[in-house]
């Protein structure tokens, strides 16, 4: 990477050097804490190029007024060659005007830094371990698993653009009662491979024909050496080929999507290991884990084959959760949320922060993990922070109407069928144009509409414009003359160069969509441009009589096409040559 600082980085960096003057001054106190201090676009453009809000956070420490403080920060600031004015606006904020050649050195940087510019050393290294999509292994992935996957994926892409050292986890649920479920459908289809008439699925097996693959491999390795022995003597060795097929099913799926984990942690391993009983000691010397009696159901009368049962413990409450939490079920077998502290207790071990990424359904689960997690950090003498984000479904539509259900699957859509239709890259840019939080729809039709209305047609038509005019420009871009670029060709560079505060700001609040959103405001800053030309000959970017200003002005495209490339990148989305 190039040893070049970006425009927000040097501005952030200048904020601070007037703040160590200030101190240096008496007006500021020793060592003032900074924390809060923002260097950022004001909302409105027209009052300037860059705001700080360092004389309104700063003012209390310093035992005056932010107006007070602010007109020694202008004083400061004001001299550098770089600002053009800086303004005191309404309590405090401070407004500032940069100069023009502030803007080409920001063009000559993202060429100079290329596929770098934007990269952050933001995490310092901070190792954050992200466990996404997580399904439990009895199917192919559909459509609900989609938007947690592509959310998780971006986010790790995001986080790495940011300095963080990332590790991509998947969780396998194999060690509950629905692998068992799964290696009784297997059995039935293998019976079915060997020529036994199985007729309707009985309820409770699952119906998908994906299991007919499975139960034939099953029928060519071993015959019919599983026929006619009890369940007890086959289920074992069908559910470890049941999971291992579904697996591997699970990772073509969402190689599809583009998505590869570095890491698939077992549910079944990790009990195999007494990883839940080591937890649990390790929570009981802490005085974490007690046996106590849960309460009787709040609100109503309890069902009558309740009875109060001494069961392990886990104090959530003193983490700020409703209830204890109990660890074991009363025939000693772990309960979920005993299984999963034990499951971050592990992730914890490798990494400095975690987040999960789970379907909305979830949400009742969020409080005792978050309690579990922050027992870790107290038990270990360091914080761990820890979120979740809880994403919501997608809801499928063609043209309007819902869609029809998969008949592979035997219950839902699956994500390979979507991925086959309109695309990786679709999927991909589509489940980000929402928050995460936030209800979506995917309409089949849309989303491959020809239209600005399009948001993924609406960027790749940008950076495929802009490719297409470079080829077929006959004048290579060029930086010798940006003195000649003007209002028109600044204001898209200005656009352009919120990338690297942008990826910050991403990074910080763990939100990949604001990448998604950027690029769309991006896309249609260049899109506004190129419609300029339309209107006014002497605007086109290509122009025969003046090769120069031509040049310049490729220049000016070549690096919103790689700033959109970079963005591109960091979601797991290939911008397109042509359309």
């Amino acid at each position: 990477m190039a040893d070049m600082q970006t425009l927000h980085a040097a501005f952030v960096a200048k904020i601070d050097a007037v703040l160590n003057a200030l101190e240096m001054e008496g007006a500021l106190p020793p060592e003032t804490a900074r924390g809060n201090v923002a260097v950022e676009p004001p909302r409105d453009p027209s009052h300037g190029d860059l705001a700080t809000n360092a004389a309104m956070v700063l003012a209390k420490q310093a035992g005056t007024n932010p107006r007070a403080l602010a007109d020694k920060i202008v004083a400061h600031i004001a001299n550098d060659p770089d600002v053009v004015s800086a303004e005191i606006a309404g309590p405090g904020f401070i407004n500032l005007r940069l100069s023009d050649d502030v803007w080409r050195r920001e063009l000559a940087a993202i060429a100079d830094l290329g596929a770098d510019y934007g990269r952050s050393a933001l995490g310092a290294g901070t190792r954050v371990n992200i466990e996404y999509v997580s399904a439990n292994p009895t199917g192919p992935m559909h459509m609900g698993h989609c938007r947690g996957a592509v959310v998780g994926d971006a986010l790790a892409g995001l986080l790495e653009f940011a300095g963080h050292p990332v590790t991509r986890e998947y969780y396998i649920n194999d060690a509950g009662g629905q692998v068992d479920v799964l290696a009784r459908s297997a059995h039935l289809r293998y019976r079915e491979a060997l020529g036994e008439d199985i007729g309707a699925i009985p309820e409770g097996l699952y119906p998908g024909d994906y299991l007919t693959d499975i139960g034939q491999a099953i029928a060519d390795l071993h015959g019919d050496k599983f026929v006619d022995l009890p369940e007890s003597e086959w289920l074992s060795d069908f559910r470890k080929a049941s999971v291992a097929a579904m697996m591997k099913l699970i990772r073509h799926d969402l190689e599809l999507l583009g998505i590869k984990h570095d890491l698939f942690a077992s549910e079944a391993e990790l009990q195999a290991a007494g990883k839940p009983e080591a937890a649990e000691a390790w929570l009981r010397e802490r005085d974490l884990v007690y046996d106590g009696v849960l309460e009787a159901p709040k609100g109503k009368a309890p069902p009558e084959d309740w009875e109060a049962v001494e069961l392990p413990l886990f104090r959530s409450t003193k983490f700020g959760d409703d209830q204890d939490r109990p660890i074991r079920k009363s025939n000693g077998s772990w309960t979920y949320f005993g299984a999963d502290l034990a499951y971050h207790m592990q992730k914890a071990e490798a990494a400095d922060a975690l987040i999960d990424i789970w379907g909305a359904d979830h949400a009742g689960t969020v409080k005792r993990i978050k309690a579990a997690v922050a027992a870790l950090s107290e038990g270990q003498g360091k914080p761990i922070p820890f979120d979740v984000k809880l994403i919501q479904m997608v809801q499928l539509m063609r043209g309007g109407e819902p869609v029809k259900m998969s008949k592979r699957s035997g219950s839902f859509v699956t994500l390979a069928d979507v991925v086959s239709e309109v695309g990786k890259d679709v999927v991909r840019f589509t489940m980000l144009t929402r928050k995460p939080e936030a209800q979506m729809e995917f309409d089949f039709a849309k989303v491959v509409e020809a239209s600005k209305d399009n948001p993924v047609f609406y960027l790749q038509y940008a950076h495929a414009r802009i490719r297409s005019t470079l080829r077929k420009a006959g004048v290579e871009p060029s930086a010798d003359h940006l003195d000649r670029l003007g209002d028109a060709e600044l204001g898209l560079v200005r656009e352009a160069a919120q990338f690297p505060r942008m990826v910050e700001a991403a990074a910080k609040a763990r939100e990949p969509h604001r990448i998604a959103f950027f690029l769309g405001d991006l896309a249609a800053a260049f899109h506004s441009f190129w419609n300029m030309g339309n209107d006014d000959p002497a605007k086109r970017i290509i122009l025969e009589a003046d090769p120069e200003l031509t040049a310049a002005r490729l220049f000016v495209a070549a690096q919103v096409a790689q700033v959109i490339r970079n963005g591109l990148a960091i979601l797991g989305v290939e911008a397109v040559e042509e359309m």
